[in-house]
């Protein structure tokens, strides 16, 4: 805590303990999701009775929301320095550091952790709609440190943009761990390389044609059904938001039949992640054999997964979406993740072989591949309208050439 100054005062007894109550919240909410977290176990925590605790907030609600505005505080406070910078490369290096400043503090336990605004999808009204409008705010400031781009395609770029960059920070908790915190500065370099530059070291946008039907799910058509129920809805609102009853309800099945096909919603879960785990790999291997650079087969890769992101119809379960799920089911989850990741920096890696991708970090590329791609998604209206294909390139375009990069996808 900074000292007293004119412009700063010590924190009263009550701001102290309401920062504790904000802080054990944040720390169950990564650990069990919003509606996995209760007032007793807040409570608890907090070495506080329960009956106390709603002297500082009355429900678990207005816990949480305190939680998700003080994250959305600290990106502000991120976006604030950020802005300061002269240009859009210096404005996205700082606002890069300063999210991984704040990882490298929470790992030495120097700063709080903050509530994953994953949660968002848990809160009910009117908080939710709050958080999300001032989280669509806090978007366009973002989106202002590139310059504006006269036209719908390039308008459409400056949002790509915009989606990636936060995408890439929102992910980088889940992986970052794998790295000394003596590294996080080189990380952050490593990640601005990319973004600056891109991972293409000069060949246009050239993907594979692919057979249609090779990447999809592989089910019957019951079982199919309850993958997609449960995975929009664990993407809407995450783990612990997805109920049996939710599930069974957009599925239109009976519970009976659920529990035919299943034992618990666990195994739904389970299985629906290990099935979209399954579609990222026939979509990394699909190239297998073919003619072609080894850029063009990640290409290939990334435009298959990004067009069935970007469809109206089946989606990737978004591991961020599983907060909450119970301790070694997650780290399964997350393992398997890193696995298929790893593929993405094995193709990385022969595309460096030839020469036709940039001498990147690998590792650091796969993850931020795995991060735009599964936050694709929630870009589908904006997809919609410019037509899949475009939509398709232009996404991909923030990591293959760069941020900052003159791009001109077909139709500008």
């Amino acid at each position: 805590m900074p000292p007293p100054t004119a412009t700063t005062r010590p924190r009263t007894s009550r701001e102290d303990r309401t920062a504790q109550i904000l802080q054990v919240a944040a720390l169950l909410m990564l650990e069990r999701g919003l509606k996995g977290m209760t007032q007793a176990d807040v409570a608890e925590r907090a070495g506080m009775k329960a009956t106390n605790l709603t002297h500082y907030f009355r429900k678990k609600e207005d816990i949480a929301f305190a939680c998700l505005s003080r994250t959305m505080d600290h990106i502000e406070a991120r976006i604030d320095q950020a802005e300061g910078e002269p240009d859009a490369p210096a404005r996205v290096s700082t606002f890069i550091r300063l999210a991984i400043e704040h990882e490298k503090g929470v790992r030495e336990k120097r700063v709080p952790a903050l509530a994953p605004l994953s949660d968002l999808r848990a809160m009910s009204e009117p908080g939710q709609g709050l958080l999300v409008a001032r989280f669509m705010t806090l978007f366009k400031r973002v989106k202002g440190f590139f310059p504006a781009v006269e036209g719908t395609t390039g308008r459409a770029l400056r949002t790509a943009r915009t989606h990636v960059l936060i995408e890439v920070l929102l992910w980088l908790p889940a992986w970052i761990l794998r790295y000394s915190a003596a590294d996080y500065d080189r990380v952050h370099h490593r990640i601005v390389e990319i973004l600056t530059h891109g991972l293409s070291a000069g060949p246009p946008w050239a993907p594979l044609q692919v057979e249609a039907g090779e990447v999809g799910i592989e089910e019957g058509a019951a079982r199919r059904g309850f993958l997609m129920a449960a995975t929009r809805l664990i993407n809407q609102r995450g783990y612990h938001g997805a109920s049996v009853d939710l599930i069974v309800s957009e599925a239109r099945v009976t519970k009976g039949s659920f529990y035919h096909h299943l034992e618990a919603k666990d195994d739904l879960v389970t299985a629906c992640f290990l099935d979209s785990l399954a579609t990222i790999s026939r979509a990394q291997h699909q190239t297998d054999g073919m003619a072609g650079t080894h850029l063009e087969k990640l290409q290939s890769a990334v435009a298959t997964l990004l067009e069935l992101q970007l469809s109206d119809g089946d989606q990737l379960l978004r591991t961020s979406a599983l907060q909450g799920m119970p301790t070694d089911m997650l780290r399964s989850a997350l393992d398997r993740s890193n696995r298929a990741a790893g593929r993405f920096a094995d193709m990385v890696i022969d595309a460096m072989s030839e020469g036709s991708v940039r001498a990147v970090d690998p590792v650091v590329a796969s993850q931020m591949l795995m991060a735009a791609i599964n936050g694709a998604y929630e870009l589908r209206g904006w997809a919609g309208k410019l037509g899949r294909e475009l939509a398709v390139e232009i996404y991909a375009s923030t990591l293959f050439d760069g941020l900052f990069a003159e791009v001109t996808p077909p139709g500008r």
